[in-house]
């Protein structure tokens, strides 16, 4: 069911970005936003992996194969991923119905935080060694604007599609598979009756102390945040399993994981720490190498976990 309920919506934020590719757009808006990205170390031509991972980061990520030079290329694998994609929007809206009763400002807020977050590491990149040097001048062939062919819509559609149907069930649906095999048993291999007593929830409570700092050392924000690496949108119905409640009635129930500075702390590691499973597995063939995926995770993670550090300590500083 995980891997089918991705099908949809990737194939409504497909079928938009075919259409502005096939009428002359998407090269337009790179070569306007190419004096604006080189600013901070990158061409206008990663202006489109960004944009496509709003939607997905998978199609993001594929989407840098346009992008001649190498190290911006990579660079902009390692921060297309921190740009707010659908699947972290219930995480954005439960915290939102948490804190401020859902609060409409809530989302944008969040979305402008992982832009800014995006700009400021490619900054930090920029200036170390593997990505040091300018930018390659932007070099595009700017097709005239035309309506768009159905049948060219339809085969970027499904070019596009069936590459993700082909990553989402292989790499989501073995990593499904083990998630739920790690909350169903026991270290006996015995049916757990609580999921409290599984061990997933065992790996959640050994890895809760590295979140004290960032304010929820429970071991059941942890192991939520372990389901999301197989999808950002797990990380909500892991939270209502592990606090027996309903969607309806989790906002309320997250009292008692956390507090308000908590969850804003617990929303930004969520929206800016490791891309999911297939996005990963995604940078590994792009790449050509498990090293360089590592690689990613291990950034990204370390990023997340600083900025959720430095919301919830400089927070409680300010309020003592």
């Amino acid at each position: 069911g995980a891997p089918i309920g991705f099908v949809p919506q990737m194939a409504i934020v497909f079928l938009f970005l075919s259409i502005l590719e096939d009428c002359g757009y998407m090269a337009r808006v790179a070569f306007i936003m190419d004096r604006v990205f080189r600013r901070f170390g990158l061409s206008g031509k990663s202006f489109i992996p960004f944009l496509i991972s709003s939607g997905c980061g998978v199609p993001g990520i594929m989407g840098t194969r346009t992008i001649e030079s190498e190290s911006d290329r990579r660079m902009t694998m390692m921060t297309t991923t921190m740009i707010p994609c659908g699947a972290k929007l219930p995480v954005i809206a439960l915290i939102a119905g948490f804190l401020m009763g859902g609060a409409w400002w809530m989302a944008p807020v969040m979305y402008f935080a992982g832009i800014i977050m995006v700009i400021v590491c490619c900054i930090i990149l920029k200036k170390t060694k593997m990505f040091a040097g300018d930018p390659v001048p932007f070099v595009m062939e700017l097709p005239n604007y035309r309506l768009p062919s159905a049948k060219s819509v339809g085969l970027l559609l499904w070019d596009k599609a069936k590459d993700f149907l082909e990553r989402a069930f292989t790499v989501i649906f073995v990593a499904t598979i083990v998630i739920w095999f790690l909350q169903t048993f026991d270290t006996r291999i015995n049916v757990v009756a609580d999921s409290a007593d599984s061990m997933l929830a065992q790996i959640g409570r050994f890895i809760s102390p590295v979140f004290a700092p960032l304010g929820f050392g429970d071991w059941r924000a942890s192991t939520a945040l372990i389901t999301g690496f197989t999808a950002k949108e797990a990380v909500v119905s892991t939270l209502a399993v592990l606090t027996g409640t309903n969607m309806a009635g989790l906002p309320a129930a997250l009292g008692g994981i956390f507090s308000p500075l908590a969850a804003c702390s617990f929303l930004a590691f969520t929206v800016l720490y490791t891309p999911c499973v297939a996005a990963v597995n995604t940078v590994r063939k792009e790449l050509g190498g498990a090293k360089y995926s590592l690689w990613v995770v291990l950034f990204q993670t370390g990023v997340a976990w600083i900025m959720g550090t430095l919301i919830y300590q400089a927070g409680s500083l300010i309020l003592g």
